[in-house]
């Protein structure tokens, strides 16, 4: 396998022909990638949420699993991403009184030749979509934002971990 440089885009072929990146010659590691976002609302639906008694019954139960299910379907979203064996997902959440938010915690893992930073970046964005879908009847200003790598392990990058 040739060795690629680390500052090229690993998408690209020479010709700048978009490519799946080939992994069959790396090497299986353990590989945890951990991801985080938010949902901001009203005060109103902030507190329906925290109560669970939103009309549409248990917001961070549903997104929970739509989080975990949008972790195994990321090659689907995404064009060039490759299918993955996922052995671990978890989605967990804190809610934010000071300023009416829900905060998102993905962490997904794999003993893979590739890592799962999408997966869990898709995962976070899902199941804040799935908190707007349950609230949008409550509140339609709600605001998704901040999703972001958090840390990842493994592979022959290694680890990540972002700064604060």
């Amino acid at each position: 396998m040739a060795t690629e440089d680390k500052t090229a885009f690993t998408h690209f072929d020479e010709q700048g022909n978009a490519r799946m990146v080939d992994v069959s010659e790396k090497l299986e590691t353990v590989r945890v990638a951990d991801a985080a976002g938010n949902i901001k609302m009203s005060s109103k639906a902030y507190e329906l949420v925290k109560s669970g008694t939103m009309a549409k019954g248990d917001v961070l139960g549903i997104a929970r699993v739509a989080g975990v299910m949008a972790a195994k379907k990321v090659d689907d979203l995404i064009p060039l991403a490759h299918p993955l064996m996922i052995t671990k997902v978890t989605i967990d959440f804190a809610y934010r009184d000071e300023d009416t938010s829900v905060e998102i915690f993905a962490t997904v893992g794999i003993c893979g030749k590739t890592g799962v930073e999408m997966e869990a970046l898709t995962a976070v964005s899902v199941a804040a979509l799935t908190i707007y879908d349950m609230c949008k009847a409550v509140d339609k200003s709600m605001v998704i934002g901040d999703v972001r790598l958090l840390k990842k392990t493994g592979g022959k990058s290694g680890t990540y971990i972002r700064k604060q």
